[in-house]
């Protein structure tokens, strides 16, 4: 008879579903911290996680059908710009999917992001309260539904503030750093000239950073910047960039949440879950 250590492991416990996780693993500066914060919700509920980067947007189907060939049981995605044709196959295929942080304008899947309108509404309102009538306004991806959330928070900040609305003092700035340098750039150059600038996202701040200084603009007391993201550089950074920081580890964990209780019950309503940012305050907004 063969004896056996007592440290070795007789079996794996159960695994109880495969989840599939679809996003762009460098697409924004928290990829990681959400895939950890899901890959641990994943652990704790005895499922496995298998990542497929989806890099590119043109690859993105490519990646959920992977994901469905390896026979995943439901499918995390955080949605590329233009993905309404993934997401609707998603659904037309029975697919257990939720849509993770880029929400959707729709109600036949259950989605997990973060709260916009109102949020960026107190985005404006913090910048009117230190007497900011100029404020601009550089909105991301237009195709993306969380764009269009963020760019109607700007308008309602404006509207309960009094001030009215004004197209020359909005650029998009496509959701990138260098789209953000141009859109800046145009606002700058532009009248009337923004004394303050609201900008829709993280990866926009880099760019809002880069023109401010190759002008010699002093951020804080020459153009105050308030932004969207959560981003370690922008508290080192002088002056610290206010922000509103999102709840990156709560997404993760919410959605998988949400997930299992999908796989659970295919039969229950679609859920559209929003998760309140936390303010951040630093010195660029010249408080």
């Amino acid at each position: 008879m063969t004896a056996l250590s007592p440290e070795l492991r007789l079996w794996d416990p159960p695994v109880t579903y495969r989840i599939g996780v679809a996003m762009g693993v460098h697409a924004n500066p928290y990829s990681g911290e959400l895939l950890r914060s899901i890959r641990a919700a994943a652990a704790q509920a005895g499922c496995d996680v298998t990542l497929a980067d989806t890099g590119e947007p043109d690859s993105e189907a490519a990646v959920v059908r992977a994901l469905r060939a390896d026979l995943v049981d439901g499918v995390l995605l955080v949605p590329s710009a233009g993905a309404e044709a993934v997401i609707n196959g998603l659904v037309r295929m029975g697919v257990p999917t939720v849509l993770v942080d880029r929400v959707a304008a729709r109600n036949d899947v259950d989605q997990v992001g973060t709260e916009n309108v109102h949020a960026v509404a107190s985005l404006v309102r913090h910048l009117t309260e230190r007497r900011h009538r100029k404020i601009g306004f550089i909105s991301g991806e237009e195709s993306l539904e969380i764009s269009r959330e963020r760019v109607r928070g700007y308008r309602l900040g404006l509207e309960q503030a009094g001030l009215r609305f004004n197209r020359e003092l909005v650029e998009c700035g496509l959701s990138t750093s260098g789209g953000a340098a141009r859109a800046t750039a145009k606002l700058l150059d532009g009248w009337p000239s923004p004394t303050a600038l609201v900008v829709a996202d993280e990866s926009m701040l880099v760019g809002v950073q880069y023109e401010a200084h190759r002008r010699g603009i002093r951020i804080g007391a020459e153009l105050a910047v308030v932004g969207y993201g959560d981003m370690e550089w922008a508290r080192r950074v002088s002056p610290a960039v206010t922000t509103l920081a999102q709840p990156v580890a709560d997404l993760g964990r919410r959605a998988v949440q949400l997930l299992l209780s999908r796989m659970a019950d295919p039969d229950r309503p679609p859920e559209s879950v929003s998760l309140t940012p936390r303010f951040l305050h630093g010195a660029s907004c010249g408080c």
